[in-house]
């Protein structure tokens, strides 16, 4: 397939700017529905989406080697977890924030356990998005509350994902990649829903600690908003992949920075602090200069598509 730069970067920009806006309404759930819930009943109507796609002819399910796909899933659906979770109770921009240091982490993992040798520039490109993530925290060693490093810890969940996608995955369809990740957080919400009692606190601070909760109309129209929303997003910056060179792609992924942060000051009037901006930049700078340096970077959300 021709590379086509123009329309790659277009898919990827409106891929973002639908998970910048289907995230920004996870608060319609935090109030008095459940995360295991959530995550159960979401990736069920995604994995029938998906079933019904290939069912038409279009991709395939089936692994090739279930027991790596089932590993990378463990993996990325930890970080969604987590992800999901922190948005009930930290501003979208600081979650997201925190989840794109992954690529630093990626670097990181190559250079400990697999023994590759990076240079001065993303050896500084690292310790920019370090200070990044910093500045956008803003830990206050006198009142240090770890829920504020939760998003790092899902972008090290991440990143270990994106590296065992490369070093396990070779070869899988990026439906089935799809298909197991949603299928992890199904039967991590089921397995959230077996353990804790049903109902729960309310207000955000309990989206984490609920059970099963009464399923009314508006918990499903808004699962199902995220449902479709995440499949499309991810379609659009799969095929995004496809059209450009990886490098020069994984770039404006991080327009996701942008796009979440209006919507979630449009949506709910969340303001981003100037150190908060300055944060941000750095970490989409350290990022950026990660990306065109590696050889294969990959999408926020899930794998390059195989070549």
């Amino acid at each position: 397939m021709a590379e086509r730069p123009g329309m790659a970067a277009l898919c990827v920009l409106a891929g973002m700017a639908c998970l910048g806006l289907t995230d920004n309404f996870v608060p319609f759930l935090t109030d008095r529905g459940s995360l295991w819930q959530f995550h159960m009943v979401r990736g069920i109507m995604a994995l029938a989406l998906m079933a019904a796609i290939v069912a038409i002819g279009f991709g395939r399910l089936t692994p090739r080697r279930i027991g790596a796909v089932l590993g990378r899933s463990v993996f990325t659906s930890g970080a969604m977890l987590i992800y999901f979770g922190c948005l009930a109770v930290l501003p979208i921009g600081v979650v997201v924030a925190g989840l794109f240091t992954s690529p630093l982490f990626v670097l990181l993992i190559g250079v400990v356990f697999q023994g590759k040798r990076v240079g001065v520039t993303r050896i500084a490109a690292v310790v920019t998005g370090f200070i990044g993530a910093l500045l956008v925290i803003r830990p206050d060693p006198a009142a240090l509350d770890l829920v504020a490093f939760l998003p790092i810890m899902a972008a090290v969940l991440y990143a270990i994902g994106a590296v065992a996608t490369r070093a396990w995955c070779e070869g899988e369809s990026t439906m089935t990649l799809t298909a197991g990740f949603f299928a992890m957080l199904t039967l991590f919400g089921a397995i959230g829903l077996l353990i804790l009692p049903a109902g729960g606190p309310l207000g955000p601070e309990g989206f984490v600690l609920r059970g099963w909760v009464p399923l009314d109309g508006g918990l499903i129209f808004w699962t199902a908003i995220q449902a479709i929303g995440s499949l499309v997003g991810i379609a659009l910056i799969f095929r995004g992949y496809q059209l450009g060179d990886a490098g020069q792609v994984a770039v404006f992924e991080y327009s996701l920075l942008v796009f979440a942060s209006f919507w979630a000051w449009v949506l709910w009037g969340q303001m981003i602090t100037g150190t908060a901006l300055v944060g941000m930049a750095l970490i989409a700078g350290a990022g950026m200069i990660i990306a065109l340096r590696s050889d294969a970077p990959l999408p926020l959300r899930g794998p390059r598509i195989p070549e």
